[in-house]
C-alpha cells in the first residue's frame, strides 16, 4: 500500500534528507519545506520505503501537493 507524502503548506523545498529505496520510521524527516521565513521539517507518517520522491531542491510547491511516495 503506497502512503504520498504531502505538503501541509505552500513552500520551497531547500533539503531532501532520504532517497530512493531508503528505509524509514515513523517520525523520521524526510525533507525540509521553507514556509513564511520558517523551516519547517516534514515527517514520515509511518514507516515504510521511499518508493519516489516527486519534487527537487528549490522547487515551489502548493498545499497538500505529494512531495514523495512510502510504500
Amino acid at each position: 500500500m503506497s502512503i504520498e507524502v504531502k505538503a501541509p503548506m505552500p513552500g520551497n523545498i531547500i533539503e531532501i534528507l532520504v532517497k530512493e529505496g531508503d528505509r524509514v520510521e515513523a517520525d523520521d524527516e524526510l525533507l525540509i519545506l521553507e514556509a513564511m521565513k520558517m523551516e519547517n521539517p516534514i515527517y514520515a507518517p509511518e514507516a515504510g520505503t521511499v518508493k519516489e520522491i516527486k519534487v527537487k531542491v528549490k522547487d515551489t510547491v502548493e498545499s497538500d501537493q505529494v512531495l514523495m511516495i512510502l510504500e
